[in-house]
């Protein structure tokens, strides 16, 4: 199948496809005699993956680590498992973070909503932001 084959059974582009290749995600194909790149029937699902892993949040090096182990003839399940927990453990820091940054937003919109701005002194730069 030639790149432009792969690219619409895939829905990515032929040059997302490329750049695959040369980030060592999809293994590059033989060559017809024309020069033309002719991907097996595999490359569309090995692409699929690829989508979906990125999909999950996974980071192409990720990705990479996970299809080493496939064509390596391992199972990758329990690295994969290992990911997610990191990726799990990750999104639960930022969404603390986060609730620490709303919640401080908040008490500053009560501040501003209080706040006169005819009312504020040249020193200092901002009464909303400088503590109190």
């Amino acid at each position: 199948m030639r790149i432009g084959d792969l690219a619409t059974t895939s829905g990515l582009t032929a040059k997302t496809i490329r750049f695959y290749e040369q980030a060592g995600l999809l293994p590059e194909p033989p060559r017809t005699a024309g020069g033309y790149r002719d991907y097996g029937g595999d490359a569309a699902g090995r692409l699929a993956f690829i989508r979906d892993a990125q999909g999950a949040g996974l980071t192409l090096a990720e990705i990479r680590s996970v299809l080493a182990l496939r064509d390596d003839g391992q199972s990758p399940c329990g690295h994969v498992t290992g990911l997610i927990g990191q990726h799990l453990a990750d999104i639960e820091r930022r969404l603390a973070e986060l609730r620490k940054t709303r919640a401080a937003l908040r008490e500053l919109a009560q501040r501003a909503s209080q706040t006169d701005p005819d009312t504020c002194s040249e020193n200092g730069i901002c009464t909303i932001l400088s503590p109190h």
